[in-house]
C-alpha cells in the first residue's frame, strides 16, 4: 500500500527490519525519555514508554520466529513518512489467518460471518502480538500535527483492508485517547475489562495494606506467609541477571504453562534470549527458589509508569505461590520503583481480592461488510453497557475500606 496524505506518504513494511531502531524510537511511546531526543516519556498516557511497542520487543518477536506467516501473524506495519522520508508515524499491523493470541475475542463474529457465506479470514490485526496490554497503536512523532497523523494511520488500516480484500481491521488494547481518531475513520468502539493495581504513592506494601478492610488485610497477610512456607524465597532478576541459564529455567516454566493453557506456546526459546540482549533493563523475572533450585517464576515488563505482568510457570505446586509471584511481588516492585500501576494480564476476578480493581480497556474495529458491521455495532452497544455495569458492581466488592468503618480493627 502506498498513498499520499496531506503531503505525507503512507506505505507498508514487511517487518521491523525495514526501519531502524533509532527512527522507530522517535515515535511517541516507543522509547524511554533517555532513549529518544523527542522526550519519549510525555505527559499524555499515549506517549509514556510502553515496552511492547518498542523496536526491541517487536523485532524480537519477528526475528525469533514467534511472529511469522507460518504462525498466522504476517507483519504488514503501516508507516507514515514526511516528504523528506523521515518516519512520522507507524501502526504495528499483522495479517491474521486466525484469532488466537489476541485476548479480544471475535470468534463469534467470524463464525456468524462464515455461516452467512462470508470469509472472515484473513483480517488485519493492529496490536502487540500475544500481549493484552494497552499501549500506543497510532504511534506518531511528538509535536504539532499529531491528531491528523493519527487519523492518517487509522485511515491507512482501512485502506489496506480494502486493497487486500480483508474482512476487517482490529486495533486492540488501544489507549482511550486514540479512540476518537479511529472512530473518525469509521471504526467501531469496543470495551472490555481487566484488573489493575493503582499506586497513589505508597511508601511500602504496609501502606497499601492499611487501606484495606480489616478482614481482607488479614487474609492477604496469611496468604503471603503461607506462600513462602517450605523454605521458599523470592528473587527479582533484571538486567545482567538475565543469563542464558536463567532463560533456560524460565522457558521450562513457560512451556509447561503454555502447553496446558494454549496447546502450543506462542513464544520461541530464541525470543527470550533476544529480549535479554535487546531490552534486559525492561524485563523483570520474579523467581521462587526452594532447596537450591528455582521452582516457579513470572516474567514482567517495566514501562515508563507501569509494571506489566505476563507469563507464569512452575515445576512444583505450592499453595498461594502463584498469587505471591504474580500479584503481590508485582505490587512490591511497583511501590519500590514508584510505578503508577500494575497490569497483571487479561481477565481474572481473583485479582480483585488482592488489590487489583476493574479497569476499562478499549479496542477499535473496522468491518468492511455492511451487514456484519450493523450486527457488530448493535452487539457492541449492548456490550459496552454490560461492561460498565459489571465494572461498577465489582468495584463495590473490592477489598478497600468503605467509610473507615473497619479501619480501627486490630489484625490479631
Amino acid at each position: 500500500m502506498t498513498a499520499d496524505h496531506t503531503e505525507h506518504t503512507l506505505s507498508t513494511i514487511e517487518g521491523m527490519a525495514a526501519v531502524t531502531a533509532a527512527d522507530w524510537s522517535g515515535l511517541g511511546g516507543a522509547a524511554r525519555a533517555s532513549q529518544s531526543d523527542s522526550g519519549g516519556c510525555g505527559i499524555e498516557s499515549g506517549t509514556i514508554y510502553n515496552p511492547f511497542v518498542s523496536h526491541a520487543f517487536l523485532s524480537s518477536l519477528e526475528d525469533s520466529g514467534s511472529v511469522t506467516a507460518e504462525t498466522g501473524w504476517l507483519p504488514r506495519h503501516i508507516v507514515l513518512r514526511a516528504p523528506d522520508g523521515s518516519l512520522e508515524g507507524a501502526l504495528p499491523a499483522y495479517i491474521k489467518s486466525h484469532s488466537m493470541g489476541e485476548y479480544v475475542f471475535d470468534h463469534a463474529w467470524a463464525d456468524a460471518f462464515t455461516r452467512a457465506g462470508g470469509r472472515y479470514y484473513p483480517k488485519l490485526q493492529c496490536s502487540a502480538p500475544f500481549t493484552p496490554a494497552t499501549g500506543p497503536r497510532l504511534m506518531v512523532r511528538p509535536g504539532p500535527g499529531e491528531d491528523p497523523r493519527r487519523r492518517a494511520l487509522a485511515a491507512g488500516g482501512r485502506a489496506l483492508c480494502t486493497q487486500l480484500g480483508l474482512s476487517s481491521v482490529h486495533a486492540t488494547f488501544v489507549p482511550e485517547a486514540e479512540i476518537p481518531a479511529f472512530e473518525a475513520e469509521g471504526y467501531l468502539h469496543r470495551t472490555d475489562q481487566q484488573f489493575h493495581f493503582q499506586n497513589p504513592g505508597y511508601g511500602s506494601y504496609e501502606d497499601f495494606l492499611d487501606t484495606l478492610a480489616s478482614r481482607k488485610r488479614k487474609q492477604l497477610k496469611k496468604e503471603r506467609k503461607a506462600a513462602l512456607e517450605n523454605d521458599i524465597s523470592i528473587e527479582w532478576l533484571t538486567g545482567s541477571d538475565l543469563t542464558e541459564e536463567i532463560w533456560d529455567i524460565f522457558y521450562e516454566f513457560y512451556i509447561d504453562t503454555g502447553g496446558r493453557k494454549w496447546g502450543r506456546p506462542y513464544l520461541t526459546r530464541a525470543f527470550f534470549s533476544m529480549i535479554g540482549d535487546r531490552m534486559a533493563e525492561d524485563v523483570l523475572l520474579v523467581m521462587a527458589r526452594r532447596g537450591g533450585r528455582y521452582v516457579a517464576g513470572a516474567i514482567n515488563f517495566i514501562g515508563g509508569d507501569c509494571l506489566y505482568g505476563r507469563h507464569w510457570g512452575c515445576v512444583e505446586d505450592h499453595p498461594f505461590l502463584h498469587f505471591e509471584v504474580c500479584y503481590h511481588q508485582a505490587i512490591d516492585f511497583a511501590i519500590a520503583r514508584g510505578l503508577a500501576r500494575v497490569e497483571a494480564g487479561a481477565q481474572g476476578e481473583h485479582k480483585l481480592a488482592r488489590g487489583y480493581l476493574p479497569a476499562t480497556t478499549h479496542s477499535a474495529h473496522y468491518i468492511d461488510h455492511p451487514g456484519l458491521r450493523r450486527a457488530v455495532a448493535d452487539y457492541l452497544d449492548r456490550e459496552r453497557r454490560d461492561v460498565e455495569q459489571i465494572g461498577e458492581m465489582l468495584r463495590d466488592h473490592g477489598p478497600f475500606r468503605k467509610g473507615g468503618g473497619e479501619a480501627d480493627k486490630p489484625d490479631g
